[in-house]
């Protein structure tokens, strides 16, 4: 079965590049995992409000990813796998590509004013990968993905 591995946060091209990943998942009979980014937070001398900070954007991330995965359900049928880490965005991704060897693609969005970290970053060592990369392009829209399939 083949395994596309979305990388979302609130941007609109995560969306789009999680609803290219849906119906390529789609067509192979294949399912998605959604990857959930939580940076880390700017260091507080306060113990406590570090904690809380991290608490307040790990709950927006889990809130988020299960909307998106709600929206994947309710339209393929199929419930995709959900993670949320926490730390460097590019590391966690390498560690989640070494832990789930049967990720087939990375599938991550560019912006409309050019790619953000993860696309410069992941398209400059794609070589490395253990999986092909995947990168939606900006000015692209549900529509456009939709006319695609």
């Amino acid at each position: 079965m083949r395994v596309y591995l979305v990388i979302m946060d609130e941007s609109a091209e995560a969306k789009v590049a999680m609803t290219y990943a849906s119906r390529l998942a789609l067509q192979a009979d294949g399912t998605v995992h959604m990857l959930a980014l939580v940076p880390p937070q700017q260091f507080s001398a306060f113990g406590g409000v570090q904690a809380t900070m991290e608490e307040e954007a790990r709950s927006r991330a889990e809130v988020m990813v299960t909307s998106a995965a709600g929206r994947y359900f309710s339209e393929s049928g199929r419930m995709p796998v959900i993670s949320v880490e926490q730390g460097d965005p590019e590391k966690v991704v390498r560690e989640y590509l070494a832990e789930h060897p049967e990720v087939s693609a990375l599938v991550l969005g560019a912006a409309e004013d050019g790619p953000g970290p993860l696309v410069t970053h992941f398209s400059a060592h794609s070589g490395t990968l253990p999986c092909p990369l995947y990168i939606v392009p900006g000015d692209w829209k549900h529509e456009t993905v939709g006319e695609m399939f």
